[in-house]
């Protein structure tokens, strides 16, 4: 198992249409990606391919990552700093032991799109879709 294919095509779909409806409402960026290895930490990892990926580079700073190693067994969530401004302290920690939960009984797929749809309506509540608002980062799943 790599992290190319730890998901399969109908539940990478199932993940990329939660993306895409999360970001329907709100001017906030979610990306998911998946590693085969962490080495260390898990949210330094997440924070380099967040930078990796310009996830940085929005216009609001409202990115959010949900970082996955598989083999590892390891996962984070970060958010930019216009996110995490609002957000409360432990936002992403409470996001992070629900996610858990679902991974524990083997359900990735239910886990990534939970936390997906639940940063979704953080982002929609403290970043509302404008008018003008374009999707500034894409919606697929990186690996590595």
């Amino acid at each position: 198992m790599t992290a190319r294919n730890f998901f399969s095509k109908l539940e990478i779909k199932r993940i990329v249409a939660a993306i895409q409806e999360a970001e329907k409402d709100t001017s906030g960026e979610i990306r998911v990606h998946i590693d085969n290895f962490c080495k260390g930490d898990a949210i330094e990892r997440a924070t380099e391919v967040f930078f990796k990926l310009k996830m940085n580079e929005t216009a609001l700073r409202n990115g959010v990552l949900i970082y996955l190693a598989v083999k590892d067994h390891k996962f984070a969530i970060i958010g930019d700093e216009g996110i995490n401004n609002v957000v409360e302290n432990d936002f992403w920690e409470d996001i992070k032991n629900d996610m858990t939960q679902s991974f524990r009984n083997n359900l990735f797929t239910d886990g990534i799109i939970y936390g997906v749809l639940r940063c979704g309506k953080k982002l929609k509540a403290y970043f509302p879709h404008q008018e003008n608002d374009i999707d500034e980062l894409s919606n697929e799943i990186s690996f590595e």
